[in-house]
C-alpha cells in the first residue's frame, strides 16, 4: 500500500471495522478499509489475509489514533478485570495473535491467549 496510508488497525469482521470508519468520518477523518471486499465474498479467509485494514491518512494519524484509543475496547481477564502489564503497569492490552505456527493460521481460536501492551509494546501470556 502507498505511504501515504497509515493502517490504524486490523479487524476480523468488517461490522468492527465499518464503526471505527464511521466514528472516524464523523470526526472528519477520510477512511479507506482495505480487503472488506473479500472479507464480505468470504468471512472465514480473515485469519489467512490479516483481516480488514482500517487506513487513514499519515496527516490524520495521530487525530485517528487518539479517537480509536478513545473508543476501543482493552484486553480484560476471565474476571472482567483489564490486564496489567507485568513490564510498565499500563491496562492498556489487546489481544495478540502470533500466528507463527500453520495450526494457528488455520484455527486461530485454539492459539494460547497472548496480550500485547499499547504503551511499551511487551507481548505477555494470558
Amino acid at each position: 500500500m502507498n505511504s501515504n496510508y497509515h493502517t490504524l488497525g486490523a479487524f476480523d469482521y468488517v461490522a468492527d471495522a465499518e464503526l471505527l470508519k464511521a466514528k472516524l468520518e464523523s470526526e472528519g477523518i477520510p477512511v479507506f478499509l482495505k480487503d472488506a471486499n473479500i472479507l464480505q465474498a468470504d468471512p472465514f479467509i480473515a485469519a489467512a489475509i490479516g483481516g480488514v485494514k482500517v487506513m487513514v491518512y499519515q496527516e490524520d494519524r495521530k487525530k485517528a489514533q487518539d479517537i480509536y484509543d478513545s473508543v476501543r475496547r482493552y484486553a480484560i481477564d476471565k474476571d472482567g478485570h483489564p490486564i496489567v502489564c507485568p513490564n510498565c503497569k499500563a491496562t492498556r492490552s489487546e489481544r495478540f495473535l502470533d500466528r507463527s505456527r500453520l495450526v494457528y493460521r488455520l484455527f486461530p481460536f485454539l492459539e494460547p491467549p497472548k496480550y500485547r501492551c499499547l504503551q511499551c509494546e511487551m507481548i505477555t501470556r494470558g
